[in-house]
């Protein structure tokens, strides 16, 4: 009797410690702290799980471990970015990891994008993908033709928001995305909008990203592409200072009037009309303003003498010389009283 109790005790034994270790592996939460993983292409199971009690704090290593043996992680792992709940277990981690059930990554676009270089930086600091490679891609004739856009126009392609999409999305991925982005802004009503105007969707672009290139008041919008409009319907030339730095790449610290005479079809001191692309990627309240201009006689504006980013208007040629007259002369008082404030040598 006390062998076949001996057994029974032992037999109790095994089965609650395998029930125990169940539970520890496929129930029970196991993390410390909510954790986001990055797993690259030629990160190890082990480098994985490293970075996994690091970040997350396993409370049981062991049982990582083991689920981590049990599902094959080495040879199933699939590059990803993963969330790490608290209460995960880790039999759903480890599988999370093998079956590639990632959570969507934020992509935004945002700030000044006017370089193809920039753009680049921009996604692949935040998707799985080689800047290089993605500024080839818009460089590349037959890779933008795909889309419907050319290394010309395609900052048009771009409509700067947040985005969802899977962090290791390939860059033909990517890009089908914001073409589908582009595709549904254009709705019919912004296309009659545009009409109205006398543009196609691709000119009103060019036109937003001058108006984008002019100010950072987003309330000065309407404004300025109400001059700009108003302009171009009259046959005048757009005489657009931000046309003139894309011509020399943005890489000017002041306009002269040196810096006009430059012979690009960008240059809209020499040329009448629309440029032939954008000069910057616009955001979406510059290319609404363009379909949404304020109604007003405005020719011209100059930077405002109070120096806080505003513009002056004004309908004659006389009106826009008085304002640019007080503009020059705020410009060289401060620059004065700069000098002035400098410690003599």
């Amino acid at each position: 009797m006390l062998a076949v109790a001996s057994v029974l005790v032992l037999a109790a034994g095994a089965a609650a410690f395998f029930a125990l270790r169940y539970w520890a592996d496929n129930m029970s939460g196991n993390f410390r702290h909510k954790y986001t993983l990055y797993v690259y292409p030629d990160m190890t199971a082990g480098e994985v799980l490293d970075s996994i009690n690091a970040g997350a704090l396993a409370v049981r290593r062991g049982s990582l471990e083991r689920c981590a043996r049990k599902e094959n992680l080495q040879e199933r792992i699939k590059p990803g970015k993963y969330v790490i709940d608290k209460d995960a277990s880790s039999i759903y981690v480890v599988r999370m990891l093998c079956l590639g059930w990632q959570t969507p990554q934020n992509l935004t676009l945002s700030g000044t994008l006017r370089k193809k270089e920039r753009i680049a930086q921009v996604i692949s600091r935040q998707m799985m993908v080689d800047s290089l490679e993605v500024d080839s891609l818009l460089r590349s004739e037959s890779f933008l033709a795909q889309y419907g856009f050319t290394p010309d126009n395609v900052f048009a392609l771009f409509l700067p928001d947040t985005y969802q999409m899977y962090w290791t999305s390939s860059p033909e991925d990517i890009f089908a995305r914001f073409k589908k982005e582009y595709d549904a802004f254009w709705t019919q009503e912004r296309l009659e909008k545009a009409e109205r105007q006398g543009l196609t969707p691709m000119e009103t672009s060019i036109m937003a990203s001058i108006v984008n290139g002019e100010t950072l008041k987003s309330f000065e919008y309407p404004k300025i592409a109400g001059v700009y409009l108003n302009r171009l319907h009259k046959g005048m030339k757009l005489q657009a200072d931000p046309t003139v730095a894309f011509c020399f790449d943005y890489t000017l610290d002041r306009i002269l009037k040196v810096h006009l005479k430059v012979d690009s079809p960008y240059n809209t001191y020499r040329y009448a009309g629309l440029p032939p692309a954008p000069i910057n990627v616009p955001n979406k309240s510059c290319i609404d303003a363009v379909l949404d201009p304020d109604s007003h006689g405005y020719l011209y504006f100059c930077a405002s003498p109070d120096f806080d980013g505003t513009h002056r208007f004004a309908s004659t040629y006389s009106e826009h010389l008085k304002n640019a007259r007080e503009f020059q002369r705020e410009l060289t008082r401060r620059q004065k009283a700069k000098a002035a404030a400098r410690p003599a040598a």
